[in-house]
């Protein structure tokens, strides 16, 4: 988110995700970053032209799943609060701070003179419409988790109680009162995250099934609108004239071209036709020296889903032989070469520090690692046990240009190690891939997440039993019931609860409930002129709204 974290992902089709958190994404994407010094003589038109590895999945921000989506919805939407610099909860529709009650439970918010791009008023009953339709189980909205935190959330979305028993209500048309079940310490940084933004009850009422579907199927608060989608091809934003803070947007145009091939970006680069280009391993030896070269350090981490659905992979032994048996520092060295990390854990490096002010990554340590022969002892007990001396298994892919080499690395590694393997490849459309992991059909899959908010807990929570995000069919008893403590009897215990976290990532490695691979790092060329942009270390990737050409 996903992810959900620091992003701003420009062509790094060494396989970015979606995140935010969001689901994982190989896409080619827009990492930009600001301060650098550019040629201040030659005026420019304020336009910036990027990539994009991928289609939008969605424009429906109670349906959306990806970083994608989230990328292009947090420059078009706006919820109450938007992340500034250094992922800073600023106002957004909130005219200002809230007031908070003294058990914390009680948020209390007015909603600033703000117009949707048809000109209606943005009111407190968008925000009551769009949170009772996340929430609503007909929606079967997979992010509907991340609002639990509001009161009677988890009985309205499992159909418990009425979606009017939500806390949510709007007092009048400008005042939006919020009621917790417990109080939440991120709560202003999550509601920056697009399954909280708003909707426009007329509006969507009258698209129906449409809604989203298109860019004129959709109205937009943010700063920029939607106003060009060519599917499968190219999509544009536009300054939204109608945005209460109109005057600090600076770009009149940003572009995406859809482009899978890392070598066509480039060339798209050193044409002069986008501003940004993603470099794979092969083009970073020859741009390393180039003045504009960049790298970014992100807090995406990607790592085989092994579905335990799959007679083989419910095999506890089976699926530690998968995760021994393929070198992810040579995978990173090699395939990626752009700043990527080996990854022998969930929760990222370099990102939150607990209450004892130690980085959470520092204090854990990492879980496994290579050991060819160690895989091979795994999979001759994992096959005695199956009865089995050949296995057949599918690996569920992306389809980019650098997620393919990574696909055929792992192939490779894999039957050469685990005796009797054969893997298959399934490279698929980033949207259908998702699909397909949601409905759980696949054996095996690469996949990718990045933080929705600031704590742990939007990576360990993934994995509960029968969670939207889970998709694998794992379950531990153990493991739900420390998410479920660090939820709620543990808010009030910082330590207590930093602990039930990290003990519940134990167990998902020792249960072995997935194969981490990378933590995505990208290298990128960037025109100096381009100025402002922001990268985010959780929710959406990039905000365009300060952004400009110098």
């Amino acid at each position: 988110m996903k992810k959900k974290f620091s992003f701003l992902l420009v062509l790094l089709l060494a396989l970015s995700t979606f995140l935010a958190a969001c689901g994982g994404n190989d896409k080619t994407s827009d990492n930009g970053s600001s301060g650098d010094d550019g040629d201040k003589t030659e005026k420019k038109e304020q336009v910036l032209n990027l990539l994009e590895g991928s289609e939008i999945p969605s424009m429906d921000s109670t349906l959306a799943t990806d970083s994608v989506s989230f990328k292009i919805m947090n420059n078009v939407y706006e919820g109450l609060y938007r992340l500034g610099e250094d992922d800073k909860a600023v106002l957004g529709m909130a005219a200002e701070e809230p007031q908070i009650s003294e058990d914390g439970k009680t948020y209390t918010f007015k909603i600033r003179d703000a117009k949707w791009s048809n000109g209606d008023p943005v009111t407190a009953n968008d925000f009551v419409y769009a949170w009772q339709k996340a929430l609503n189980p007909d929606t079967g909205a997979e992010y509907a988790y991340i609002m639990y935190d509001i009161k009677n959330a988890a009985k309205v979305n499992a159909g418990e109680v009425p979606v009017e028993e939500l806390g949510v209500k709007a007092v009048d048309d400008k005042t939006l009162e919020v009621q917790l079940e417990t109080a939440v310490p991120y709560f202003k940084a999550l509601l920056s995250f697009a399954t909280f933004y708003p909707q426009n009850q007329k509006f969507v009422e009258s698209q129906g099934d449409k809604y989203g579907l298109e860019a004129d199927t959709a109205l937009y608060n943010g700063p920029f609108t939607l106003s060009e989608w060519k599917h499968e091809q190219s999509y544009k934003l536009s300054k939204n004239d109608n945005y209460w803070d109109k005057d600090t947007v600076k770009l009149d145009e940003v572009n995406f071209n859809v482009v899978k091939d890392t070598a066509t970006g480039v060339n798209l680069y050193e044409t002069n036709k986008v501003d940004v280009a993603g470099l794979s391993a092969e083009f970073v030896d020859k741009y390393k020296s180039d003045e504009n070269f960049k790298t970014l350090a992100e807090t995406s981490v990607f790592f085989l889903r092994l579905n335990q659905k799959n007679e083989v992979l419910n095999n506890v032994n089976a699926r530690k032989a998968i995760d021994a048996a393929y070198d992810k520092k040579g995978m990173v060295d090699v395939l990626l070469n752009n700043g990527s990390l080996p990854a022998y854990y969930l929760v990222p490096k370099d990102f939150v520090t607990g209450p004892d002010g130690t980085e959470y990554r520092e204090a854990v340590g990492d879980f496994g690692g290579f050991d060819a022969k160690k895989a091979a002892d795994y999979w001759a007990k994992a096959k005695e046990e199956l009865g089995k001396d050949s296995i057949e298994l599918e690996l569920l892919n992306y389809d980019s240009d650098s997620s393919k080499k990574i696909g055929e690395f792992l192939k490779e590694q894999l039957e050469q190690n685990l005796e009797g393997l054969t893997v298959n490849i399934k490279a698929q459309p980033f949207k259908q891939k998702l699909e397909l992991e949601s409905k759980g059909q696949y054996d095996f899959s690469f996949a990718g997440w990045g933080p929705d908010y600031p704590d742990p807990m939007t990576f360990v929570d993934m994995f509960v039993t029968d969670g939207a995000h889970n998709q694998m069919g794992y379950s531990n008893p153990e493991y739900d019931k420390l998410i479920e403590q660090a939820k709620g009897e543990l808010l009030d215990d910082p330590e207590a609860r930093w602990q039930a976290m990290i003990d519940a990532e134990k167990i998902l490695f020792e249960d072995q409930a997935i194969s981490p691979m990378y933590q995505r790092g990208s290298a990128y060329l960037q025109r100096p002129y381009v100025k402002g942009l922001l990268r985010h270390s959780f929710g959406a990737d990039a905000s365009y709204k300060w952004a400009y050409i110098e």
